[in-house]
């Protein structure tokens, strides 16, 4: 059996995705060069990746800064998620090294806006998309520097008797205001161990998700929140 295509990336998300992850980077060419977004992706219906499916030889799971080798069959775009690749689940993904805080300016984007502005949530502001207005998108994914974040701990539904809290990132870029559910496991974990109330984190790198379809529109998640080490 010949083997799979192996793309190199650097790991900017490993976020909560029903009941395993959303893997995704950046690719970095032999050269050093970067290029475009790469997200693995499984062959079920809801594609996200499984434990079993992403895991280094030692058994251990790849985090957020890794530069991993994944064996890849083929691209899977679908709709505006064209970053999709499909990804072989016969191999191990391969550690190779890790960069840290000083490298990341070079995978930045500076797009104008998150995507469409203007459709907003309950809870939410700018986090959500009708789907009727994505067929111009070309990316679904940004990796962006931020001077401040703030998070903020609460039960959304708390008024219909939901207790269950959840972790929202609050943030201005160019202008416009964003409130968003932050899917990053490491930092859900983290302040969901902590009372409700608003927690200020300085400068620091997000990756943002547009998701899949529900209920007609597409939401915008916070995939990953990295912090000067």
């Amino acid at each position: 059996m010949p083997y799979p295509e192996l793309k190199r990336i650097v790991c900017l998300a490993n976020s909560r995705k029903t009941s395993g992850r959303c893997i995704a980077g950046k690719e970095i060419f032999p050269d050093g060069s970067v290029g475009g977004w790469i997200r693995p992706v499984s062959d079920r219906p809801t594609e996200e990746v499984s434990e079993y499916e992403r895991q280094y030889e030692d058994g251990s799971d790849p985090q957020v800064l890794d530069v991993i080798g994944i064996p890849l069959k083929n691209a899977l775009p679908k709709g505006f998620q064209r970053e999709n690749w499909l990804l072989d689940p016969n191999y191990y993904w391969k550690k190779i090294e890790s960069v840290d805080w000083d490298d990341l300016s070079v995978f930045a984007d500076n797009p104008a806006a998150l995507w469409i502005n203007g459709h907003s949530t309950d809870n939410g502001k700018n986090d959500r998309i009708p789907i009727s207005m994505t067929d111009s998108i070309e990316s679904s994914l940004y990796f962006i520097r931020l001077p401040a974040l703030e998070l903020s701990v609460f039960a959304p539904g708390a008024n219909f008797g939901n207790l269950k809290r959840r972790v929202q990132g609050r943030f201005q870029y160019r202008g416009a205001d964003y409130w968003v559910w932050v899917t990053d496991p490491r930092y859900e974990r983290k302040y969901l161990q902590r009372s409700n109330g608003d927690y200020h984190i300085g400068e620091c790198f997000l990756t943002v998700s547009l998701g899949d379809e529900y209920h007609g529109h597409a939401y915008k998640f916070i995939a990953a929140i990295i912090q000067p080490q």
